[in-house]
């Protein structure tokens, strides 16, 4: 089981790396295009979270740390708190959360952060 886990956290690692080049050429001329350049930026916020949600499950994946998958869902509530159609009771719990979260990240979790 560690050999696949292993595996899959490579593939996901892999994927990860591709779609960051793809972000990176095909979204980032975007902001320069002077036509939304709100929509543009707020989808490249999007998709570097989502990029960095693959990249903290394959670590998961790969080493089996707490902190990591803590990251993982800090991760995922700060990419739901940045989507457009949020309201406001989401966005405070959003907030609640990701503040509970940090906080166990920083005092509860065995290791120094880095």
């Amino acid at each position: 089981i560690h050999l696949f886990l292993s595996v899959l956290s490579v593939f996901i690692l892999a994927a990860a790396g591709v779609a960051a080049y793809d972000t990176a050429v095909t979204e980032f001329p975007k902001l320069f295009s002077h036509v939304e350049e709100y929509d543009a930026l707020q989808k490249i916020i999007l998709t570097v979270l989502l990029i960095a949600i693959a990249a903290e499950l394959g670590l998961l994946l790969l080493f089996h740390r707490t902190s990591a998958a803590v990251e993982v869902i800090i991760f995922v509530i700060a990419r739901k708190i940045v989507t457009p159609d949020i309201t406001s009771l989401d966005l405070l719990l959003g907030v609640a959360a990701l503040s509970g979260l940090l906080i166990v990240r920083f005092y509860y979790l065995p290791g120094k952060p880095k």
